[in-house]
């Protein structure tokens, strides 16, 4: 399966953004697809996660009540709706999947979009 990940930009905390993940070439129904950040220095991070059957979701307690993961069925899509936006969630962030269970870890994804840079100025 290939990921494009897109709509990272630059904004002021307390803002808002949404990136999209578009997927191709796989039955996707049975794929997890995950959202992951990296900051500079620092280790691969697991944002959030949604099966694409069904659509149920997973989140790290950094993000959870402001981050929001969907999937879109008919565009093959995946989107992250970041809300209330804070510097600390300046980082580079990838869509990623795996076929099977939902799991948090980097490595047990087999699959990574390109990445797309948010940054959060205070």
């Amino acid at each position: 399966v290939q990921l494009q990940a897109s709509g990272g930009g630059l904004v002021q905390a307390g803002d808002s953004l949404r990136l999209s993940c578009a997927a191709s070439g796989g039955n996707l129904s049975r794929y997890v697809m995950g959202w992951f950040r990296q900051a500079p220095g620092k280790e691969r991070e697991f944002i959030a996660a949604v099966r694409w059957r069904g659509g149920s979701t997973d989140y790290a307690d950094s993000v959870k009540g402001r981050f929001t993961s969907s999937r879109d069925n008919a565009k093959n899509t995946v989107s992250l709706q970041m809300n209330s936006l804070k510097p600390e969630d300046t980082a580079i962030y990838y869509c990623a999947a795996r076929v099977g269970i939902l799991l948090s870890k980097s490595s047990d994804y087999d699959y990574w979009g390109q990445g797309t840079q948010v940054t959060v100025s205070s």
